[in-house]
C-alpha cells in the first residue's frame, strides 16, 4: 500500500533513492523491484532491521532486478549522514508532522537530493488530521510521545518546499478509507483495543491491503479527494552546481551500503 505515485516521483531502474522515515519498509521494497538503489532510514532500530532482513531476502529469491541493491541507516533528518547531491530521489513518508524544526529537515533532504531530482513529501492531510486533534489531545504530541506537532495545509507545506530550495508540482491525497479508522481510534479512545467498530474496520483495511478488492480500491478513489489521510507534494531540485558534487566513488558506495 504505497502512499507515494512512483510515476511522478519519475523513479527509474538504477537510481538512488533515499526512504526517510521508511518505517516497515513499504516504498523501499517497491523502489528496489524497480531497479532502484536504496537506502531506507529510519530512527526506529527494530523496524530497521525488519527491513535490512527483508531487503537480503528479496536479492536472493531474485525478487529485485540486477543492479538494483538496498541498505538501511539509522539517521536523523536534521542531520543525515550522507554526502550533498547523494540520490536522485527522496521520499519523506509521515516524518515532517513529528517534527519541530521542519524546515531544517526540509533543508537536510533538499541538500542530499541531487539537482534536477525529485523529492515527495507526504504529511497527515487537513481536514483528516483535524477531525482526530478535535476528537482527542491523545492523538498528538506532547500527550502521545512522539507525536504529531503540526496539522498542514498544502499551501505551508509548499511554501516551507520553496524555502528550502525545491519547486512544487503535482500533489494528491491518498488513503481515504483510512481516515474514518482514525476518527473511530480517537472517538473511543487510541488505546482501545476492544471496540468492536474499530475492530472490524481494521479486518476491513487488513483485508484491503492482503487483497486489494475492488471495491475498496474504488471506494478509496473516489474518496482520496475528500477525505485523503495523507497528503502527497512532489518536487524538484533545480539548482545547478558547478561540476560534479555529487562525491566520490567512495562516499557512493557508503550511501548504498
Amino acid at each position: 500500500m504505497l502512499t507515494v505515485d512512483y510515476d511522478k516521483l519519475g523513479l527509474q531502474s538504477g537510481e538512488r533513492l533515499l526512504d526517510l522515515g521508511c518505517g516497515f519498509g513499504r516504498h523501499s521494497f517497491e523502489a528496489m523491484k524497480m531497479g532502484a538503489k536504496v537506502v531506507a532510514a529510519d530512527l526506529a532500530t527494530e523496524e530497521l532491521g525488519q527491513v535490512r532482513d527483508l531487503m537480503g531476502a528479496m536479492a536472493v529469491e531474485n525478487q529485485v532486478p540486477p543492479g538494483a541493491a538496498g541498505g538501511v541507516s539509522c539517521a536523523n533528518a536534521l542531520a543525515l549522514p550522507f554526502p550533498d547531491n547523494s540520490f536522485d530521489r527522496v521520499i519523506a513518508s509521515e516524518v515532517m508532522e513529528h517534527i519541530p524544526d521542519d524546515a531544517a529537515a526540509l533543508d537536510e533532504l533538499v541538500r542530499v537530493l541531487r539537482p534536477g531530482g525529485v523529492i515527495a513529501v507526504t504529511v497527515p492531510a487537513w481536514l483528516s488530521e483535524t477531525v482526530c486533534w478535535k476528537l482527542t489531545d491523545e492523538y498528538y504530541a506532547p500527550k502521545a510521545e512522539g507525536g504529531h506537532v503540526r496539522i498542514y495545509r498544502e499551501a505551508e507545506l509548499r511554501e516551507k518546499m520553496v524555502a528550502a530550495g525545491v519547486r512544487p508540482g503535482a500533489s494528491h491525497l491518498a488513503h481515504a478509507i483510512h481516515a474514518p479508522y482514525w476518527w473511530l481510534k480517537c472517538a473511543v479512545g487510541i488505546e482501545n483495543k476492544e471496540n468492536l467498530l474499530v475492530k472490524n474496520y481494521e479486518k476491513a483495511l487488513i483485508w484491503d491491503i492482503a487483497k486489494a478488492p475492488w471495491i475498496m480500491r474504488t471506494a478509496d478513489r473516489l474518496l482520496n479527494p475528500i477525505i485523503g489521510k495523507s497528503l502527497v507534494v512532489y518536487a524538484t531540485k533545480e539548482a545547478v552546481v558547478q561540476g560534479d558534487q555529487r562525491g566520490s566513488e567512495v562516499e557512493r558506495e557508503h550511501v548504498s551500503a
